[in-house]
């Protein structure tokens, strides 16, 4: 993705028509899927064509209603796109939870948190006293996957970039254990952390992380293929891993997902999130930057790893 992918546009919007709302953005968010879906290679969306708004989560509020579903001053959340405002007839969009901080809304309670708790769940399927390893595990998605993972009685190891990284995970986010890519050999230190190998594996990278980790998974393992950050450092996909056979020789099982799959659980999975938030055990980060202007740049930040947590852009 270069800076003129995408270009800023001033245009004039009708008054709403009966039944739409005029719709005020305060937040955007920000996720990696956001490049596939530009480039068109993620089928599981509508394509993007030129001219179009460029899609993604927001947290708007009603300024004008010609709808009796919401009325103004309501926060609302959902696919809205990048627009400072938004004529919309609310088909789609959820209340934000006014008993946290709106923003969670497209953090640990949004896309990121949905995908971090089914992913982990639904597809790892992790039992108490597993070994689970994620990789990204400083990202919105993967330190949230850790904790969950902790919550239910497992031993956690997460992969990041920098001690700085490394740090907040144990110290904050109650990572057993973190490993720095950038410092020493990732495969030397799993086979020291996790001797008897990974019972659960989410994968945020691909590439050679994910390679390292598949040569340190325990018999009858369960490995997440959530993301491929790395496939943005190459600018393609990344080459396949070297270890797949240890599948077979592990009795293993790789499997991807995504999290739309389960969109009508997503209800019911914010209520347990909210509970683990409120009684401290859930922690995530921020990363907020600022001007709409800037949302180019502020989506280019997740692929050169410069955020801490969930990329947002106040507006």
């Amino acid at each position: 993705m270069v800076d003129d992918d995408l270009k800023l546009v001033t245009t004039a919007l009708a008054a709403p028509a009966d039944g739409e709302m005029l719709l005020k953005t305060l937040w955007l968010g920000f996720d990696p899927a956001q490049k596939g879906w530009m480039e068109n290679i993620a089928d599981y969306v509508a394509p993007l064509n030129i001219g179009d708004v460029m899609r993604g989560m927001a947290i708007t509020e009603v300024i004008e209603s010609h709808n009796g579903r919401y009325p103004v001053g309501t926060l609302l959340t959902g696919m809205t796109g990048w627009s400072e405002y938004v004529l919309h007839d609310g088909a789609g969009l959820e209340l934000v939870d006014p008993s946290l901080s709106p923003s969670a809304s497209l953090s640990v309670l949004g896309l990121t948190g949905m995908t971090a708790w089914c992913g982990l769940f639904k597809v790892g399927k992790p039992l108490a006293g597993d070994v689970v390893i994620v990789s990204g595990a400083a990202g919105a998605t993967g330190s949230i996957v850790g904790q969950l993972a902790k919550i239910a009685g497992c031993t956690t190891i997460g992969i990041a970039g920098g001690s700085e990284k490394c740090a907040w995970l144990v110290n904050e986010a109650g990572f057993d254990h973190a490993i720095d890519y950038k410092a020493g050999s990732v495969k030397q230190q799993l086979r020291e952390l996790a001797p008897e190998g990974a019972n659960v594996v989410y994968d945020n990278v691909g590439g050679a992380i994910l390679d390292d980790m598949l040569a340190n998974i325990a018999h009858g393992a369960r490995v997440v293929v959530c993301g491929g950050i790395s496939r943005y450092e190459t600018g393609g996909m990344p080459a396949g891993p070297q270890n797949y056979f240890n599948l077979i020789f592990r009795r293993a099982r790789m499997e991807g997902f995504i999290v739309l799959d389960w969109a009508s659980e997503w209800p019911a999975i914010r209520k347990r999130m909210g509970k683990l938030i409120q009684s401290g055990q859930l922690k995530w980060q921020e990363d907020v930057q600022h001007g709409f202007e800037n949302a180019p740049a502020t989506l280019q930040r997740l692929f050169v790893g410069a955020n801490r947590g969930k990329q947002l852009l106040e507006l």
